[in-house]
């Protein structure tokens, strides 16, 4: 067979089983499962109170009039973006449709390191709203020139303008000095005072989407009396509200493809991580992804366990990606403890841990810290919410000890510092491992 005549199979079997793979899925409408979605009314639930607040304050721009500016905060993923865009788009359809140009600018300011970077992004959005081109490069001029032509395109397009801010608190900016005003004080001071000092015509309002309770602490006293914000706070979703978030989405499967149990497990297993409504929605999904990998026909408990277990890996790759090897190492260790331990342990002695993170410093032929540098690495790691601690005595004149907790499975843990470079090698001595845990485990409470 010639090539041409090959790559000519190759491409239709490439497509045959893509086309195979739409046919068969689990899905019937994904982008329901995108947390970030615009969705119906009628799929949000739990949040009555927040809606109407959102719908009144911005029912003014209905009626030709400016809105007043909004903070929505609250843990995340507990409906700030979905319900501030739900609104919009409403007042943007029905202000259309009579003949008033309202404009919805977003920006997501946790990748947005400066304020200047803050001010084009702005503009890219409105020009992009409006139609228009940016007309202005991204460097080589001032950030005052930036603003005007952000000004400018509002004034010549929009009757009236809600400029969304989600994650504002994260735009903090270069401060060279800890008194140095954030970026985001910047930034909302000039959006709110910009149509009183006549720098646009036409309504501008400000909506900022903020984690952080405390976010008005942090502006300086002019961007705080300017900015003057309607608080809507949105608190943690209960399991009972990620159950039905989930029911008004089950329609993104096949029908009949779901077993039973799936949608409450989804809900419970969000519920234990805060209430996040996204976490929710992205293991109910992960679940429906892991059933099409694997060429099965119904999402079962078991796809929804792996997802689970997938997305603890994910986050905890995530956190541990700037640690140092010796942190790791102490990491590790402390996690194999937990993991190979044939006792019941509630928790890891530090004395234990330790004597483990030495054998595998010396399998490994690493650099040996002492046992201070690595308590000095685990109270590091109890920033990064991997583990807790305790103080424990061991009686009388026997001193006292930490113990630790793992906030994770400590298996996800381990497995995944297993994959770094550095511990590869850890793999294969498995069983000598669990044989040494269990040795130091012995001696240790045998001192008791």
């Amino acid at each position: 067979m010639a090539d041409g005549d090959d790559d000519q199979s190759l491409s239709q079997s490439i497509k045959g089983r893509l086309q195979q793979g739409v046919q068969n899925s689990v899905f019937r409408e994904k982008g329901l499962l995108d947390p970030d979605a615009v969705i119906d009314e009628d799929r949000i639930v739990g949040r009555d109170e927040q809606l109407d607040d959102i719908i009144t304050y911005l029912r003014p721009a209905v009626q030709g009039n400016r809105p007043p500016n909004m903070l929505l905060y609250g843990p995340s993923g507990t409906g700030k973006s979905l319900i501030i865009n739900a609104v919009c788009q409403q007042v943007l359809e029905l202000a259309n449709a009579q003949g008033d140009q309202f404009g919805v600018i977003k920006i997501n300011c946790q990748t947005i390191k400066s304020h200047d970077r803050a001010v084009y992004r702005l503009v890219e959005n409105a020009a992009t709203e409006a139609g228009v081109g940016v007309g202005i490069p991204e460097s080589g001029i001032s950030t005052d020139q930036k603003l005007n032509r952000f000004y400018e395109v509002l004034s010549h397009h929009f009757d009236s303008v809600i400029i969304i801010l989600d994650e504002v608190d994260l735009l903090v900016g270069r401060q060279r000095d800890p008194n140095d005003e954030p970026a985001y004080s910047k930034l909302l001071y000039q959006l709110s005072r910009a149509s009183q000092l006549g720098r646009i015509d036409g309504h501008v309002s400000v909506a900022a989407l903020t984690n952080d309770p405390r976010f008005m602490e942090d502006l300086d006293g002019r961007a705080e009396s300017s900015f003057n914000p309607q608080d809507v706070v949105f608190p943690d979703y209960d399991a009972n509200q990620l159950q039905a978030i989930l029911e008004r989405r089950r329609d993104a499967y096949q029908e009949g493809v779901l077993e039973d149990g799936i949608i409450p497990l989804s809900a419970a297993f969000a519920a234990q991580d805060h209430g996040d409504a996204r976490k929710a929605i992205d293991l109910f999904r992960k679940a429906g992804e892991i059933a099409d990998r694997r060429g099965e026909e119904t999402v079962c408990e078991e796809h929804v366990r792996d997802a689970q277990e997938e997305a603890e890996r994910d986050r905890t790759l995530t956190q541990m990606q700037g640690l140092s090897t010796q942190k790791k190492l102490s990491l590790y260790a402390t996690a194999s403890v937990a993991v190979h331990s044939q006792r019941n342990l509630n928790a890891v002695p530090s004395t234990v841990a330790y004597r483990v993170y030495q054998y595998i410093t010396d399998l490994l032929d690493a650099d040996e810290k002492s046992r201070d540098s690595y308590l000095r690495y685990m109270s590091e790691a109890e920033t990064y919410n991997f583990v807790t601690s305790e103080k424990r005595g061991r009686g009388y004149g026997s001193g006292v000890h930490k113990e630790y907790t793992f906030i994770d499975d400590p298996e996800v843990v381990a497995e995944t510092l297993q994959a770094d470079i550095r511990l590869e090698e850890v793999e294969r001595d498995e069983n000598l491992i669990e044989s040494v845990v269990n040795s130091q485990i012995a001696d240790f409470f045998d001192g008791e």
